[in-house]
């Protein structure tokens, strides 16, 4: 995409209309509303659907190998955001990666919504899977091209876009969590977000042309004729390929669900690392976009390090919500999934507070670095925090609902110094050649973090408890000093982008 493309775009989208903002705002607002929606309602409940009793309407699975699953499938819906925003870049534009994306997830939904067992529930989430790579990105892309690279309002829109993805969030474990689980039915909570991702898909269909202008039609980098038919022909053999050794490996015992766990960490490394590689020696990146990649890649380090905690609220500590907690209160039956909805909630609170705070600060707020080593801060602290009524009541004791609520608001606060500003800078930062795809590798972080969490959740037992909220509150704390103290360093190779 061209400056002049970039320019054109802005000035095809109504500038005004939306709490200040671009009215393409609008449109990107309530279609990842009803996105996250679908999704958080689904994963509220996607847990203890997997390792509740066949008689209680789970499917009866291990703890370990249900928490396991569950970071697994969060890493590749992250990681598949590459191959979306390579759709997006090359073939399709975000626009349509968007909409072929919301069909698959609400198909994906609508699979677990059917009571068929182990068979369907593997199918669905291949489908959500394949559609959140194609969706998530790219929506945050487009929200990038509404904006021109010195509208002092686009840390503000993010921010905004980021309240929406939380509004969802909040409500879905709520109404799917409540009738998911306390009516005993997991399939009519299912079938709550696949009506969910369909609202989203009619809100963008219905909005786009008046609200977008060019905004997610421009192809930034789109294959030849030529180039197109070699890369099907290599998308096929190599589907091929695989269909064939997962056929040969899991009957001769080579293909378990360790070996696949270890295989996706391996994957959730390399990939990365392969993208800055390619990124960096690319010859279409400029002199000034490679020192910006190499600025971005401490800062993608401290997400990972950051989603690896962020991203336990639906492992860890939902089981600890469902296991560990006190959930009669105040003469209230509390259902472990509404724990789900303290993350969004506390966002949308905080959200507009710093949304202000970033505006009203201007030229004088913490740079792009330092506001990530805060987010680190946070992060660390609210696993620290777990340790104290560990410390003081065993593990044995039921623990008072309000320290999971104060984890949980901590790490919030962190959220909020890093995430949406990672959402901002990383569309700041990305080479022209490789825009989408550079915001599929912010998620990619995302997708490092849960695959490492597959690795290490069957370390946590209620014995291990202490150590394991210790360990990694220690190592994030230790991390987002480090990173305090090259902030400046980093922001020197950033180019002038703050």
């Amino acid at each position: 995409m061209t400056d002049i493309n970039r320019q054109t775009i802005v000035e095809s989208v109504p500038q005004k209309g939306f709490f200040g903002h671009p009215k393409g705002l609008f449109t990107l607002f309530f279609t990842e509303f009803w996105e996250r929606f679908s999704y958080y309602g689904m994963r509220a409940i996607l847990v203890y659907f997997m390792y509740y009793e066949v008689s209680k309407g789970g499917l009866g699975f291990a703890e370990n190998t249900a928490l396991a699953i569950m970071s697994i499938y969060g890493s590749l819906v992250y990681m598949s955001g590459i191959i979306g925003g390579w759709f997006a870049d090359r073939i399709l534009g975000p626009s349509k990666s968007i909409f072929y994306g919301g069909i698959l997830i609400m198909f994906g939904h609508i699979a677990l919504a059917i009571p068929a067992g182990t068979a369907m529930f593997f199918l669905s989430m291949l489908l959500i899977v394949m559609g959140t790579g194609l969706l998530k990105p790219n929506v945050s892309s487009v929200v990038g091209e509404i904006y021109s690279e010195k509208d002092h309002r686009r840390d503000s829109g993010f921010s905004i876009f980021y309240m929406g993805i939380n509004l969802g969030g909040f409500l879905a474990p709520l109404i799917v969590g409540t009738i998911g689980m306390n009516y005993d039915n997991f399939h009519l909570g299912f079938a709550i977000a696949a009506v969910g991702m369909f609202a989203g898909l009619l809100i963008f269909i219905l909005t786009k042309k008046k609200n977008l202008g060019l905004a997610g039609t421009i192809i930034a980098n789109p294959l030849s004729a030529t180039e197109k038919k070699k890369t099907f022909t290599f998308m096929g053999i190599g589907v091929a390929v695989i269909i064939i050794l997962i056929a040969i490996a899991i009957p001769m015992g080579l293909l378990t669900f360790d070996t696949f766990i270890a295989l996706i960490g391996i994957l959730g490394i390399l990939i990365p690392t392969l993208y800055f590689i390619v990124m960096y020696r690319s010859p279409k990146t400029t002199v000034i976009e490679r020192s910006r990649i190499l600025a971005y890649i401490p800062l993608f380090i401290a997400s990972v390090m950051f989603w690896a905690i962020q991203e336990q609220g639906s492992t860890i500590l939902a089981n600890y919500a469902d296991k560990r907690t006190q959930l009669e209160f105040a003469g209230i039956h509390l259902s472990p999934a509404w724990f789900q909805s303290l993350n969004p909630l506390f966002i949308i609170i905080l959200a507009p507070v710093f949304a202000w705070l970033w505006v009203k600060l201007g030229a004088r707020q913490p740079s792009v670095p330092t506001k990530f080593s805060l987010g680190l801060l946070f992060a660390g602290l609210s696993f620290l925090v777990i340790l104290v009524p560990a410390y003081f009541g065993g593990n044995n004791s039921l623990v008072n609902p309000m320290w999971l609520v104060l984890s949980y608001l901590i790490v919030v606060i962190g959220e909020l110094c890093l995430s949406p500003v990672g959402l901002s800078v990383t569309t700041k930062l990305a080479p022209v050649a490789f825009s989408a795809q550079t915001m599929s590798l912010w998620f990619l972080s995302n997708a490092a973090a849960q695959a490492i969490n597959a690795q290490i959740v069957k370390f946590y037992t209620a014995d291990t408890e202490m150590l394991y909220f210790g360990v990694i509150g220690g190592a994030a704390l230790l991390l987002s000093l480090l990173l305090f103290m090259l902030s400046s360093k980093i922001q020197g190779f950033m180019k002038g982008v703050r």
